[in-house]
């Protein structure tokens, strides 16, 4: 098999239902672990900040950490895939996240804490640098579309239920078992990967990879989301606006590079696809902090365990897994645009709500504001992935994937590095304890209205795309 031509691979999978069925569980498996990875430690956060003895801003570089190594790599890891091979990148991914999860088995503190969360960051920008457009050969002759919305649901699904089950661990097996639990789900999948999932995709015609390109975005990623973690201090403040600066350099130098990381000529020139880039970021830029900070006011203010939270967090995910099917089925038949801006006008209700959390809050109540976010969820995320992977041509589907994930996770770096300034600016290095209380509930009224205002732009940016049918 390994000898096999592009012709007869691809014979081989349209002839081979059963090999396309395990590459598509595979690989979806994979990325459910990866996004389960970083949105199930928010639950057990209270729990590793009690036992590090780490204060509010340390804990809130938790996720971020997750964060920064999954956004600095990603575009560089999409275009290098292309040159040795997309399956051995996804495989390296997955055995470096593996190594990277059980290390939490040794002696911890926050800073080793905190690097782990950074290997599993660059492991995992692999698997998603990746997995989009390995599904999208395997499928290339056989229902594409619905493959690969299976399997960017499998991302949503991965965020969503990583409360319920990082709050299950935690309280059953403690905290670190939220790091080493999912790998033997990993270690199956590998498995399944090289007995069912053959060949290696990577271009025929030798392109050299743009070294110095990938080292400005690490840059400017870098310094942007330092600058915006304590943009209270003007060394920090200078800091974000040298990463605006190299930003800047980096379009300069992607728009005359041989051989660029991304055209930004013909990004431009993709009025959907563009359109569904930026909506991309401001929706999951509003989403990623609430889970964190829902987490903290209810197990702090109202005091429920982290099983308890997370069985509440679960509302939106069971709302939005019963909704995503079918509004991706209806987005085939209906204006994407249409549907998705729906989303964002939920969205705008849920953050709505949780702008008016206080100390007596009901439970019901929050509930309540989970049930509007989850139909936001429901609405958005299938519709807006089916018009930007539906705007491009077949040849550009890796880096059309790597750029959905690249807004996905930009978005949510953002929304971190400003609650971490919230933190910052309120608490200062202090744990968070009773007398913090109102401290705690000020950032979170903040992050919800500034989400309200990312959930407007967003369907600003959706309803504006243009159509597709």
């Amino acid at each position: 098999m390994a000898q096999m031509n592009a012709t007869q691979l691809q014979s081989y999978y349209d002839q081979t239902p059963n090999a396309r069925r395990m590459a598509l569980v595979s690989v979806g498996l994979v990325m459910v672990v990866c996004s389960l990875a970083l949105s199930a430690v928010n639950i057990a956060i209270p729990r590793i900040a009690f036992d590090l003895q780490a204060s509010a801003i340390a804990v809130s570089w938790i996720p971020v950490a997750m964060l920064w190594g999954n956004v600095v790599f990603l575009l560089p890891i999409g275009r290098l895939a292309d040159i040795v091979g997309r399956k051995r990148m996804f495989v390296t991914g997955i055995i470096l996240f593996i190594l990277s999860s059980l290390c939490v088995l040794l002696p911890q503190s926050i800073t080793s804490l905190l690097l782990i969360r950074v290997v599993q960051g660059i492991s995992s920008s692999m698997v998603y640098g990746t997995s989009m457009a390995i599904i999208g050969v395997v499928y290339a002759n056989s229902n594409r579309g619905q493959a690969l919305g299976i399997a960017a649901s499998s991302v949503y699904l991965g965020l969503t239920l990583g409360p319920l089950i990082g709050g299950w661990l935690t309280q059953h097996w403690g905290w670190q078992s939220v790091f080493w639990a999912p790998t033997g789900v990993l270690i199956l999948c590998l498995v399944v990967l090289f007995v069912y999932v053959k060949g290696d995709w990577k271009s025929q015609v030798r392109v050299a990879f743009d070294w110095q390109g990938s080292l400005i975005f690490a840059a400017w990623v870098s310094a942007f989301m330092l600058g915006l973690s304590r943009l209270t201090d003007w060394r920090f403040a200078l800091l974000a606006l040298f990463g605006l600066v190299l930003l800047a350099f980096f379009v300069w130098h992607q728009s005359r590079a041989p051989s660029p990381l991304v055209k930004l000529s013909a990004l431009r020139a993709n009025r959907i696809f563009n359109r569904s880039l930026l909506s991309a970021f401001f929706i999951y830029g509003s989403s990623f902090s609430m889970v964190f900070l829902l987490s903290l006011y209810l197990q702090y203010i109202h005091g429920l365990s982290p099983s308890e939270t997370g069985q509440i967090v679960l509302i939106q995910t069971l709302i939005m897994m019963v909704l995503a099917p079918i509004t991706g089925r209806l987005s085939d038949r209906f204006e994407p645009r249409i549907l998705s801006t729906i989303g964002c006008g939920f969205f705008v209700i849920g953050y709505g709500m949780l702008f008016r959390l206080d100390m007596q809050t009901s439970l019901h109540y929050v509930m309540l504001a989970l049930v509007f976010l989850g139909l936001g969820f429901g609405f958005f995320s299938s519709p807006n992935n089916n018009a930007a992977i539906g705007s491009v041509a077949a040849d550009k589907l890796s880096i059309a994937a790597v750029l959905l994930n690249l807004a996905r996770t930009m978005g949510n770096m953002v929304s971190s590095a400003i609650v971490m300034t919230l933190f910052s600016v309120t608490m200062g290095g202090a744990a968070i304890t009773l007398e913090l209380y109102p401290e705690l509930l000020f950032v979170i009224k903040v992050t919800m209205a500034l989400s309200m205002g990312y959930a407007l732009i967003a369907a600003i940016f959706s309803y504006r795309r243009g159509t597709i049918h």
